[in-house]
């Protein structure tokens, strides 16, 4: 390799290194706190609730696990982001507020939209089997309701 194409990569590996560094001083993504767990939805039973944890409390909920590479950027920024989108949709921790998607939860999770893919990745224990899939949506139809129930009480009130 010639000496100025050496040159090169050794600025652009220095640049690299100091644009990692400068990006270690942005704040956002490094809280890592957790708000108090104010209300729990009624679980329809334990084993829903195991399993909403092992595949949901992440991002939906006030008990979020923060991994190492949380406290690192930009890694520390999608974390954070995917938590704060996570608990403003459905915060199992929260259920004192009303979510307009909620009644999807059970769906969501049958049709493999969640838990994420990306998030799946670097947490395999987040994976479910398809009968696990299946005790998780059937649990959440049980707790906090169903799309087609949700609709159901709006034709009992007219």
């Amino acid at each position: 390799m010639a000496s100025g194409q050496r040159g090169w990569l050794r600025t652009i590996g220095l640049v690299g290194i100091g644009l990692f560094l400068v990006a270690q001083l942005v704040p956002y993504g490094r809280a890592h706190t957790n708000p108090p767990v104010v209300q729990e939805p009624a679980w329809d039973r334990p084993a829903t609730r195991a399993l909403a944890v092992r595949a949901c409390f992440d991002c939906h909920s006030n008990e979020t696990r923060w991994p190492w590479y949380a406290h690192v950027a930009p890694m520390s920024w999608l974390v954070q982001r995917d938590v704060d989108v996570g608990r403003r949709v459905m915060n199992f921790s929260e259920w004192n507020r009303r979510y307009e998607e909620a009644d999807e939860a059970a769906e969501t999770v049958l049709e493999g939209e969640m838990p994420l893919g990306v998030y799946l990745l670097l947490h395999p224990s987040a994976r479910l089997s398809v009968d696990e899939k299946r005790a998780l949506a059937d649990g959440l139809a049980a707790t906090v309701g169903t799309e087609s129930r949700a609709h159901e009480h709006d034709d009992e009130r007219d």
